[in-house]
């Protein structure tokens, strides 16, 4: 289903309720959410009701290292009182959002690196949130949801909205994070179908040197080697949905951070080519394929750049090889 909502990444997702980054925030709710804040938040987001925001990256610090993270949450009484920046909160701009999801800082910076961070609800008309702009991705909005820069001052919450508990904001992240990577793998493949669809048909209409452009061999060899690609990454992306499934987010780290890799960068590669058969109406709006090359060359940043997740592979790699000479 993900896969065949990514052929119209801006339509389908919204059209089923299954968009980000609602589907991770349901999530969240479903697996840390107390009762009172799944009634609250998680029912009307699953009705399709309301709409919400993740915010964890902040324009600051290095946010690949999410330990890095600067948002303050300071307990005083029955609230937290947060004061921070946030940036590329996707969803921050949609007329119903209603509801973010915020990581910060909640522990001294001399405790334990990853016990420091906690997860927060935060209405989105509470006092002090500011939505400050909405940024473009090459030059698209993605309106109406869009990305937005949100500032946090003196924001006041009561500490009931805090999720599952301070510190805890690390377990909650690699639980959210983990399925919403590989929903936006099966996309990216979706996006890739959509792609190659396109550029068969180009290759088919288009006469260029006295024949079609599908009988040129450099264009038949970038169709054959954007099917095989293809057919690759789906294939390791059923393998890590599998290993999910049967082990967890936690045990499947490995087969996420490489699918994670694989995908948005073979997608990438195969709306290039299909750019390139298309000449100059490849790199217009004429198409969706250059929203679609912008879409997912995000993808090789957002949820974790390709460089962290190439070092979990490599890591999990020379473990055994590490252990057996020490």
């Amino acid at each position: 289903m993900a896969e065949v909502t990514g052929r119209s990444p801006q339509i389908a997702p919204t059209a089923i309720n299954c968009s980000a980054p609602d589907t991770g925030n349901m999530e969240v709710l479903h697996m840390y959410g107390s009762t009172a804040q799944k009634k609250q938040w998680l029912e009307p987001l699953l009705d399709g009701q309301i709409r919400s925001c993740f915010c964890m990256t902040e324009p600051d610090v290095a946010s690949s290292d999410a330990t890095n993270m600067q948002l303050e949450m300071v307990r005083d009484g029955d609230y937290y009182v947060l004061n921070g920046k946030k940036w590329w909160s996707s969803g921050a701009g949609d007329p119903k959002c209603r509801i973010a999801i915020v990581m910060g800082r909640t522990g001294q910076a001399d405790g334990a690196r990853h016990t420091q961070h906690s997860m927060i609800l935060v209405p989105m008309d509470t006092p002090g949130v500011v939505k400050v702009r909405p940024l473009t991705v090459y030059g698209y909005d993605d309106a109406p949801h869009g990305h937005f820069e949100v500032h946090f001052n003196d924001v006041r919450v009561p500490s009931d909205n805090l999720i599952l508990g301070e510190g805890r904001g690390f377990e909650i992240a690699q639980g959210r994070l983990g399925p919403g990577r590989i929903h936006h793998c099966m996309r990216a493949i979706g996006m890739a179908e959509r792609a190659l669809e396109l550029m068969c048909k180009r290759a088919c209409d288009r006469v260029a040197f006295g024949k079609p452009l599908a009988r040129q061999g450099v264009v038949q060899a970038n169709i054959a080697r954007s099917r095989m690609e293809i057919e690759q990454a789906r294939l390791l992306t059923l393998h890590t949905a599998r290993a999910i499934d049967l082990y967890g987010n936690k045990a499947a780290r490995r087969e996420i951070a490489m699918i994670k890799v694989v995908a948005p960068s073979m997608a990438c590669d195969v709306v290039d080519r299909a750019i390139q058969v298309h000449g100059g109406l490849g790199v217009s709006d004429d198409t969706i394929l250059a929203g679609l090359w912008a879409t997912l060359r995000t993808l090789r940043i957002a949820d974790g750049p390709d460089e962290v997740h190439t070092a979990v592979v490599a890591r999990s790699e020379l473990k055994p090889y590490v252990m057996s000479r020490l």
